[in-house]
């Protein structure tokens, strides 16, 4: 399902929460529970991985992570804002002390000028660091590798906070 190559880099990075003591939470919303796939196909995640949240709808967003419904409408759920928002309600609402969170438009439609398709958020929180929230402006090179290239660079973010 995923390659070798990022399953690798998962495996290291639930190590390294691993060996801090730190849980790890996602939510989710253009990945469809990409990110959680990816941590759970590693053998003995269960003991960092502590959870998944796949909101896809706004409502979800709202009704599981808590994002207020007033920052959707003046932001759009695909927005720095409700990045960060999806990254502060998923350690809100888990055990987790490291959240990831992804929002965006992976295609084929649902782009616009202002908002292309290809255009991704990822947030993160980490103990002892503000929410970092990324832009990504992958293009329209396909539902799957926009859905894939986000997962990676989901990946990178975590190193690099985890490293820092």
């Amino acid at each position: 399902m995923f390659s070798a190559e990022l399953i690798s880099h998962a495996e290291r990075l639930l190590a390294q929460l691993r060996a801090r003591g730190l849980k790890l939470a996602t939510a989710e919303s253009c990945t469809g529970g990409l990110l959680a796939a990816l941590f759970t196909e590693i053998p003995g995640a269960s003991d960092v991985y502590e959870r998944g949240f796949v909101t896809y709808s706004n409502a979800a967003k709202v009704g599981v992570l808590n994002v207020d419904f007033e920052l959707l409408l003046r932001h759009g759920a695909v927005s720095p804002e409700v990045a960060g928002a999806m990254t502060t309600g998923a350690r809100r609402a888990s055990a987790a002390e490291v959240t990831l969170a992804v929002t965006g438009i992976a295609g084929p439609d649902g782009g616009t000028e202002a908002k292309p398709v290809g255009l991704v958020y990822v947030g993160l929180a980490a103990p002892g660091a503000d929410t970092l929230v990324r832009e990504f402006h992958f293009g329209d090179i396909g539902r799957s590798k926009v859905r894939s290239h986000t997962v990676a660079e989901a990946l990178k973010m975590l190193d690099q906070a985890l490293a820092a």
